[in-house]
């Protein structure tokens, strides 16, 4: 039980001391999603230089659970390439699959650093959209701002 504890309390430092909060300028696209079941939002701007994330910022409100994870994204993702932050929210994912199993969590604790303190929240099926939803608001803001930074033309091919 005493990791248990240890992972409560690093919920808590993120929800009471969050990273990255505030939105900031410049960005390349920007996100509002809401958790209906239960009210959580958060609105996310992403800031790209060439593929990496030079800046995600966001602004939010909702339970510790929601507010905590889009803090501990922001530590895990900025500074990464989009392939590579969206390969730690699967990472994210597969830990809010585990059902709890603490096998899952340890073998990720290495890509997932202090978000590894959400194993507990899978546990918990109401509570799993909570800590994703600030994942898929990444995963949705990335796919806009490549497509802004990179568009296509109708043929497909770049105009870079």
């Amino acid at each position: 039980m005493q990791l248990q504890s240890m992972y409560q309390e690093i919920i808590l430092d993120h929800y009471r001391n969050p990273h990255g909060r505030g939105l900031r300028e410049p960005f390349e696209a920007e996100v509002h999603h809401v958790n209906p079941t239960c009210g959580d939002e958060v609105t996310l701007r992403v800031h790209l230089d060439g593929d990496t994330l030079a800046d995600v910022s966001y602004e939010g409100m909702g339970c510790s659970i929601s507010q905590a994870s889009v803090s501990a994204m922001y530590d895990l993702v900025i500074g990464k390439t989009v392939p590579e932050a969206l390969a730690v929210g699967e990472d994210f994912m597969t830990l809010m699959q585990s059902k709890g199993d603490t096998t899952v969590a340890d073998k990720l604790e290495d890509s997932l650093e202090d978000a590894v303190a959400f194993a507990g929240v899978s546990k918990y099926p109401a509570r799993i959209k909570c800590a994703l939803m600030s994942w898929m608001a990444l995963k949705d803001a990335s796919a806009r701002a490549l497509s802004v930074a990179h568009p296509t033309t109708p043929t497909g091919g770049s105009t870079a």
